[in-house]
């Protein structure tokens, strides 16, 4: 997998990582982590692997909204589930479709 070019900078952006994190903790979402958010950002937000400089990585991180991570998370969180696939599921989606 080809690396991001915002990876060399993970380090020097932390201070704005975690500014973001305690914001969204303030704003009631204690659960978000850390790699989380640094997946969204490179999977989401820096999608295009051009090169940015690092005050733009930096405005990129805290201008990140809440909705935008949560939208992202939970499609995140379909793509992994196996929950249709699961005997449960498959009896709730049976009945749905009764």
């Amino acid at each position: 997998m080809d690396k991001h070019p915002a990876g060399i900078y993970k380090d020097h952006l932390r201070p704005f990582l975690y500014s973001k994190l305690e914001e969204f903790k303030i704003l009631g979402y204690d659960d978000v982590e850390l790699d989380s958010l640094w997946s969204y950002l490179l999977n989401k937000k820096w999608k295009k692997k051009t090169e940015k400089q690092i005050y733009e990585l930096a405005s990129d991180i805290l201008s990140v909204k809440i909705g935008e991570f949560m939208n992202y998370a939970t499609v995140e969180s379909f793509k992994t589930s196996n929950w249709l696939g699961s005997e449960e599921g498959q009896e709730v989606l049976d009945e749905l479709l009764k």
